[in-house]
């Protein structure tokens, strides 16, 4: 069931406002160090994949958003429709003096399905694959030296994300940042319905 049914049931269900909510854009201010750097990911959902990565601990922000496509500032209609190429993605800022490029990496793995092509978990389409978008040759390294560890290991057979040198990150539109806080009952409806927890958890086991 992909996430506009999801929701649509829901809202057919129920008769409830938007929480509001507040949340920071990846052009959040430095850390008392003066030093940030960035990461972008494509886990499916971007709503999702900006609420897991907002609970680790040296994540100062995320921003959803589309990367990956060949059309500049796509709507959300124009990806959703495999009209632009792009992915949904979430940008982050975070504080390498908290949390490494490669800790990065180990935890978005930790939140996708690798073992599908084009889809994750209720949502299927090019939108929706998952990627990874180095900016620089380290970024590059680390993730391309990760996902040959992770197919090494044998757990997977076959490991679709992608590693694709970041291009253009266009932000989605404002009613989808934060979408977890702004919603949260629509949310966790939807994360629910589309069953991200109970396969990551197949997946990966509890600790993930």
């Amino acid at each position: 069931m992909k996430r506009a049914g999801l929701l649509l049931a829901l809202a057919l269900a129920l008769v409830l406002g938007a929480a509001p909510g507040t949340g920071q854009a990846a052009g959040a201010p430095a850390t008392a160090s003066g030093k940030t750097e960035q990461a972008i990911f494509a886990g499916g959902c971007f709503w999702c994949v900006e609420a897991d990565f907002e609970k680790l601990p040296g994540v100062i922000a995320a921003e959803s958003g589309y990367t990956g496509g060949k059309e500049p500032n796509p709507s959300y209609e124009q990806v959703s429709a495999h009209a632009t190429g792009h992915a949904e993605a979430v940008r982050l800022s975070y504080d390498p003096a908290k949390v490494s490029y490669a800790q990065l990496v180990e935890y978005f793995w930790r939140h996708i399905d690798p073992t599908v092509k084009d889809q994750q978990f209720c949502d299927h389409g090019p939108q929706y694959r998952s990627g990874i978008y180095p900016l620089d040759a380290s970024q590059k390294q680390i993730a391309e030296a990760s996902k040959a560890a992770l197919l090494k290991s044998g757990r997977f057979k076959q490991v679709y994300t992608e590693i694709v040198a970041a291009g253009p990150f266009w932000p989605a539109e404002d009613y989808h940042q934060d979408y977890y806080k702004k919603n949260p009952v629509r949310y966790q409806y939807y994360r629910f319905g589309c069953g991200r927890d109970a396969r990551v958890k197949e997946l990966w086991g509890e600790a993930h």
